[in-house]
C-alpha cells in the first residue's frame, strides 16, 4: 500500500529533538561501528515518532506520531547520508506514519487466523461505533482506523494493536467498544494489555497454567505407551508358539499314515 504522505503545505517547516532525545540519538549512534551510523535509520526513524507522539498528546485537537519530512531531513545530516535513502526507509515499512493519525491509531489484524477468530466482527463493532471507515480518523482527532497484515499473535486471535507498543488480544465485538470508550475519556492504564480474558500469556484457555501441570499430564500418557509397547512384544511370541504347536501335530499325523501303510503290507 504505497504511504500517505503530508503534503508540504502542511509540513513543520522544522524539527528538532529534545534534549532527553538528543541523548538518546548519541546512545543510538554508539550502537554502531565508525562508518556503520547509517544502521542507525531506522531507530532513529521510531525516535521521532515517538516524540511527536507526546507532543501531539498534549495538542488541540491531538494526534498521535508521525514521521515529518523535516525529520527525515535531520536524520540524513545525523547519519551523513542522502536524504533519500532515509525516504526509502520510512516509505518501506508500515509501521512509520507519514502523516498525523489519531491520538489513538486501532491497528486490527485481518490475516486468516484473526479473520477465522472474528476480526471481521471487530471492524464492524470499530467502524460503526466511531462513526468512520478503515483509514479514517475521527473529527475530533482522538481515532484512527488501519486494517494491518499479522502482527505475530495469531495464538490469541482476534487481537489489534494500539499505537505502536501494546497489544489487546482475545477481542470481542463488546470488549472492543468498552476498550474505545475507556480511550475516549483518556483512560488508558484501566486496560489491561495481552488477553482481555484472563488468559496466561498464550496458554490454552482450558489449559495448564504451571510447568509443574504441565509434568502431571505428561506421566499418564507415558505410561500407556509403556503398556501397549510390552503388548506389541508378547503377540508376536504367542503366534510363534502357536504355528510350532501346529506344525508338530501334521508332522505326527504323517508319521501314524506311513505306520497304516505298512502295517497293510
Amino acid at each position: 500500500m504505497k504511504p500517505h504522505i503530508l503534503p508540504e503545505q502542511y509540513q513543520p517547516d522544522s524539527f528538532a529533538f529534545t534534549r532527553e532525545n538528543e541523548k538518546q540519538v548519541k546512545e543510538i549512534l554508539k550502537r554502531y561501528p565508525k562508518g556503520k551510523q547509517k544502521s542507525a535509520v531506522m531507530p532513529l526513524l521510531d525516535l521521532v515518532q515517538k516524540q511527536v507522539e507526546v507532543e501531539g498528546a498534549q495538542a488541540t485537537p491531538p494526534y498521535g506520531g508521525w514521521i515529518p519530512t523535516a525529520a527525515m531531513d535531520l536524520i540524513a545530516e545525523i547519519i551523513g547520508e542522502p536524504k533519500i535513502k532515509v525516504y526509502e526507509v520510512a516509505t518501506f515499512y508500515s509501521m512509520y506514519k507519514l502523516a498525523p493519525l489519531g491520538k489513538y491509531n486501532i491497528q486490527i489484524c485481518g490475516t486468516t487466523p484473526c479473520w477465522l477468530r472474528g476480526a471481521g466482527d471487530l471492524k464492524k463493532a470499530c467502524e460503526s461505533h466511531l462513526g468512520i471507515k478503515m483509514g479514517e480518523t475521527t473529527s475530533d482527532g482522538m481515532f484512527s482506523l488501519e486494517e494491518v497484515e499479522c502482527l505475530g499473535a495469531c495464538v490469541n486471535a482476534p487481537m489489534i494493536q494500539l499505537n505502536k507498543d501494546d497489544y489487546f488480544e482475545d477481542l470481542t465485538p463488546e470488549r472492543m467498544i468498552e476498550i474505545l470508550d475507556l480511550l475516549a475519556e483518556n483512560r488508558r492504564e484501566d486496560i489491561p494489555v495481552g488477553s482481555q480474558v484472563g488468559r496466561n500469556c498464550s496458554v490454552a484457555i482450558t489449559g495448564p497454567t504451571t510447568l509443574k501441570q504441565v509434568g502431571e499430564k505428561k506421566k499418564p500418557a507415558a505410561k500407556k505407551a509403556a503398556t501397549k509397547k510390552t503388548s506389541t512384544k508378547k503377540a508376536p511370541a504367542k503366534k510363534t508358539a502357536a504355528k510350532k504347536k501346529t506344525t508338530v501335530k501334521k508332522a505326527a499325523t504323517k508319521k501314524s499314515t506311513s505306520k497304516a501303510k505298512a502295517a497293510k503290507k
